[in-house]
């Protein structure tokens, strides 16, 4: 799989977006300049989960968006999604390849250990992700990473590169700048009150950062 545009990496959580009671929230989300799309279920409600997820793939088809799946690569293989997304603790980089081919996207997670990410790389992993870069209402006890962290990474890493956690309108260009492809958010855009400005709002800082102009989509 090619890598998405870098951007705004949206991770949508069902119940959130459950919450917000808009049937056609996530076609405008989605359509609003987003570069990468992961579902994040951590509380999978068998017949809910799958109907939802999809519900999401075929959206990210119908806006040419990869679609990775939060734990579980055999759901991920399952759904015919473009790839997974792996904590330290959520199986092995190598068994998750076999399972999904040399064309999947597979992302895992380095919190705030540059060696933690060698190591994921040398594993197989397309891309990794550091975090929490600030305050993080979805994972309070996260590792702290930093932007020098992620302007290292930039400069030695061969590979993109992830940052998540506490990531806003008003520190996203910051994080661009430092080195980073994609900033990953949650609660940025499902704890707002306007989750599609929100999006824009992010959109915009990510476009900002490379000098362009995002505009309304």
């Amino acid at each position: 799989m090619k890598a998405p545009a870098r951007g705004l990496y949206l991770i949508v959580d069902p119940e959130a977006h459950d919450r917000h009671g808009q049937e056609d929230l996530l076609d405008r989300i989605l359509g609003a300049g987003v570069a990468c799309v992961q579902l994040r279920d951590k509380e999978r409600i068998p017949a809910r989960s799958t109907a939802f997820a999809r519900r999401l793939l075929e959206l990210c088809r119908d806006h040419g968006l990869p679609l990775l799946i939060n734990d579980d690569p055999h759901w991920a293989r399952d759904l015919g999604a473009d790839g997974v997304h792996l904590g330290q603790h959520d199986g092995a980089i190598r068994e998750a390849r076999k399972l999904l081919g040399p064309d999947a996207w597979i992302g895992a997670s380095a919190y705030a250990d540059l060696d933690l990410a060698r190591k994921a790389l040398r594993e197989g992993a397309d891309y990794v992700a550091f975090g929490s870069l600030f305050p993080s209402v979805t994972k309070p006890h996260a590792p702290r990473a930093t932007l020098d962290l992620l302007r290292e990474a930039s400069q030695t890493l061969a590979h993109p590169i992830c940052a998540i956690g506490g990531i806003r309108p008003d520190n996203a260009r910051s994080v661009m700048n430092a080195g980073a492809d994609w900033v990953a958010v949650i609660s940025a855009v499902w704890n707002a009150q306007d989750p599609l400005a929100a999006t824009r709002a992010l959109v915009s800082a990510c476009s900002a950062e490379r000098g362009e102009d995002a505009g309304d989509p």
